[in-house]
């Protein structure tokens, strides 16, 4: 991949792949939790698309589009993402790499620095708002999606999950140099509030999938 012409969301699957397994720094975690939301997102509107115009299911074809114009948005969002978070990253290492000579750049240094964690967390953190968002909107497609496709809302519930888990890892990271007092406070709480609403949704969507599935 020419990293000068083609962005990674551009990659096909087997390039992103070996630049992933790269020893590079970008993609990392962040691109790769974007990646799995991408592929959640993408399950979910499978799912909705294929229910759509089916026999049996024409009063749920107001919801059906809402749900795949916005796991559509979703799957856009996350990946310029992973795209969002490779060049916030690389403003970390430049940061870091910035001169310490004196007490006058050591001081500039210092607050490149934190500046460009404080930027390269954006990114992960917009992953977990939108794979939560995510979940809620296969939450509600589940109760309504041709049973026949029903494994694949919970195939997307598990990588939208496993996306929030990643990008939530690499938010601490992050944090853990940013010396900002308030903002640490704030994006913990709101990362505490966002964890326990993935697992709650995940944990949903699975059950009731696997329930329906064993059942049917």
């Amino acid at each position: 991949m020419d990293a000068g012409t083609e962005t990674l969301s551009d990659c096909s699957l087997r390039e992103f792949a070996h630049a992933s397994a790269a020893r590079t720094p970008t993609p990392g975690g962040g691109a790769i939790s974007a990646a799995l939301g991408v592929h959640g997102a993408t399950m979910g509107a499978m799912a909705a698309r294929f229910t759509e115009g089916r026999k049996g299911f024409e009063q749920h074809a107001p919801v059906l589009a809402a749900e795949v114009k916005r796991l559509d948005q979703l799957r856009d969002q996350l990946l310029e993402l992973i795209d969002a978070d490779a060049r916030a990253y690389a403003g970390v290492g430049a940061a870091y790499g910035l001169p310490r000579g004196t007490p006058e750049e050591k001081q500039a240094r210092q607050a490149a620095i934190q500046s460009a964690l404080v930027a390269a967390m954006q990114p992960p953190l917009a992953i977990c708002r939108a794979a939560v968002t995510g979940l809620a909107v296969l939450d509600s497609l589940r109760q309504h999606v041709n049973p026949n496709v029903a494994s694949d809302v919970a195939v997307g519930a598990y990588a939208l999950a496993a996306a929030f888990r990643g990008a939530s890892v690499n938010v601490l990271i992050n944090l853990k140099g940013i010396t900002d007092a308030d903002l640490r406070d704030k994006v913990s709480r709101e990362g505490a509030e966002l964890a326990e609403r993935a697992a709650e949704l995940e944990t949903g969507i699975a059950t009731a999938v696997v329930t329906a599935i064993e059942g049917g």
